[in-house]
This record gives C-alpha cells, sequence and structure tokens, in this order.
C-alpha cells in the first residue's frame, strides 16, 4: 500500500492540471482498503475515489484523501455460451477490451479506447457508439466506506441510465468499486448502425467485421477525432448530451431542420451536443489557456497552462451560450472537484 502526503496530482488527470492533494493512499487489495479506511481519521476526510482521472476536472487542491485502486486480475468465473469474467478496478479499461477481443469475448469493442480504469466503468456507465457498460455488467464488487465490509452488488440494483448511476448520486462517496464482472458473448454480433461506424468499415471493404477489425475501426474514429491526453490536456466529452422532451425537439426541428438527434423513446429525444456548442461558434475557440477542440466541439482542452478554474470558466460560457440559442442547458459528464 502507498501512503503520501502532499501528492502531486497532476499525472492522475489527463487534463494535466496541476494541483496536490493532502494524502494519496494506493490500495492493491480488498484487505489493503480495509485497513487503509480503518486508520483514516476526520482530518483526512473528505475523501475522493480516483481512477485514471479520466473523468475529472481539479479546480485546486484536494484538501482530503484521494483513494486509488491499483487492484488487478482477469478471472473467468463461468464459461459456457457466454462466459463471466471478473476484473481488479485497477485494470487499465481499454486493456481489458483488447483481452477479450483476443479471448473471443464479444460486446465491448465499441467501447475501444475509452479511457480510464475499469472501476470507473461501473461508476460512469461508460458508453460509445451505441454501446454502454451497463450492457456488460452482470454485478460489481465494492466496500463500504463507513462499515469497511464487502458487498457484492447486481447490475439492476445499480440503477444505471445515460452516463449515470447510483454510485454517482445516491452511494456518492458511500462505495469504493473493487471489482467488476461483465457477462460477455461468445458469439460475434457487432453494432455497426451508430455513427459512422459502417461508412468507415465500407471505406476499407468490410462488410461483415471481425471483433478485430471493429476494434480498430473504433480506435482509428476516436483517434481521428479526439486529442491524444498524453499531448493535449483533456477529459473526452465533456458535456453530457441532452435529452430533452419530444416537444422540444420538434420546435428546434422547426428552427433547425438539419438539427441531428437520436430518439430514445416516444416522449424524448438526444441531441448531440457537440452540435450545439458548433452552432455558439466554440469549435475552436477559447478562452485564455482553454479551449475548445477545433475537430470536435464535445471536447474541451488545456491549450497549455491551463488552470481547473480556467476550463470551468469555459465550460460556464459555453453553458451559458447554448442555453440562451437553444433554451438548453448542457451537463457536464466529468466530476468537477
Amino acid at each position: 500500500m502507498k501512503d503520501i502526503s502532499n501528492y502531486d496530482l497532476s499525472g492522475h488527470n489527463t487534463f494535466g492540471i496541476k494541483a496536490r492533494c493532502r494524502r494519496f493512499i494506493e490500495f492493491a487489495s480488498v484487505a489493503e482498503l480495509q485497513e487503509a479506511l480503518r486508520m483514516l481519521t476526520a482530518a483526512d476526510r473528505p475523501l475522493l475515489m480516483l481512477g485514471g482521472g479520466s473523468n475529472l476536472l481539479l479546480t485546486g487542491d484536494f484538501a482530503g484523501t484521494v483513494l486509488h485502486s491499483a487492484i488487478k486480475g482477469v478471472s473467468v468465473l463461468e464459461d459456457g455460451d457466454d462466459v463471466l469474467v471478473r476484473v481488479g478496478s485497477g485494470e487499465v479499461w481499454d486493456d481489458f477490451v483488447a483481452l477479450c477481443v483476443a479471448r473471443g469475448w464479444h460486446g465491448a469493442e465499441n467501447l475501444s479506447l475509452i479511457p480510464g480504469e475499469v472501476g470507473a466503468s461501473a461508476v460512469q456507465n461508460i458508453g460509445a457508439y451505441g454501446v454502454e457498460a451497463k450492457d456488460l455488467i452482470s454485478s460489481v464488487e465494492a466496500v463500504d466506506i463507513v462499515s469497511g465490509g464487502v458487498v457484492t452488488i447486481e447490475n439492476g440494483d445499480c440503477g444505471y441510465a445515460y452516463r449515470q448511476s447510483r454510485f454517482k448520486s445516491e452511494w456518492a462517496g458511500r462505495y469504493v468499486v473493487t471489482h467488476v464482472t461483465y457477462r460477455l458473448d461468445k458469439l460475434f454480433n457487432p453494432r455497426l448502425d451508430y455513427g459512422n461506424i459502417r461508412s468507415e468499415l465500407q471505406k476499407r471493404g468490410i462488410c461483415e467485421p471481425t471483433a478485430a477489425q471493429l476494434r480498430q475501426t473504433i480506435i482509428d474514429i476516436r483517434n481521428a477525432k479526439l486529442p491524444d491526453p498524453k499531448v493535449t490536456g483533456n477529459a473526452g466529452s465533456f458535456f453530457t448530451n441532452p435529452i430533452v422532451s419530444r416537444e422540444k425537439y420538434d420546435e428546434l426541428a422547426a428552427r433547425y431542420p438539419v438539427m441531428p438527434h437520436y430518439d430514445v423513446d416516444e416522449s424524448h429525444v438526444k441531441v448531440p451536443a457537440g452540435w450545439l456548442i458548433e452552432q455558439c461558434g466554440w469549435k475552436g475557440g477559447s478562452l485564455g489557456a482553454a479551449g475548445v477542440h477545433p475537430k470536435q466541439a464535445l471536447v474541451l482542452v488545456n491549450l497549455g497552462g491551463a488552470t481547473g478554474k480556467d476550463i470551468l470558466r469555459l465550460c460556464e460560457a459555453i453553458q451559458g451560450d447554448v442555453a440562451a440559442k437553444f433554451g438548453i442547458t448542457l451537463k457536464p459528464e466529468v466530476n468537477v472537484i
């Protein structure tokens, strides 16, 4: 177990924001986590559960304790028509997706190259190209921060919704995720009808892709439009795509006939936040050292030396313009601390 005071978090957030925490504890097992929780005092709080820092905006130093999982391991629990796989929360998410493709465990291909760690997949309900983590998760194991006890929570009890879970809402600060169990398919049934997946495959002369070909296509699509956080600090999609009522959508569609959209159900429609931001003139724009990526307006970037407050000011300016033009409130997908 690592236990470090006045710890530099610059390498633990993909925005590359310079910030420190009062105390940093990294645990490599459930027992180490339980031991760490027992020794924490009131002076060590508040607590922040931190994965890869790919969905985080630090607006200053953190006065409490950061807990980080280094729990590794991938084990098969059941192997029949499908496969049940238990994964340590500290595993890198995309490494796990690559392993799934290599072993013929299907379902996660569309989630390729999403940054972060396995534990965050269960908390954030990560998603891309028509697939969400909730579609794959069977159960989540966690330690109760108050009691120190281990709990196993089934998928249906996690309250999963678009980029949401009970771990982010009513259970925020209550549990630390230690393992996630996924149910994956032995039969490959690719999801190709979201975004430009099918057209990109056609450009490559591929009509019926293998899992490896689909994964590589997703990786290439993401690399073409999203900046590498190792080069340009960012947290991927900064805002969630707003879901509006059918009436609100009809009102907007009458004014903006080319507005893209995705039907959620009979009463609700999802509108791409990136399109809204672009219509407000922010694509490629900036406020000081905080900018909007020129290839994807949904991504806010650190142009060099930006503080968390600089990024937050840009976020608020964009929210104000989108609300004024469209009557829609954009909500950050990232966790603002």
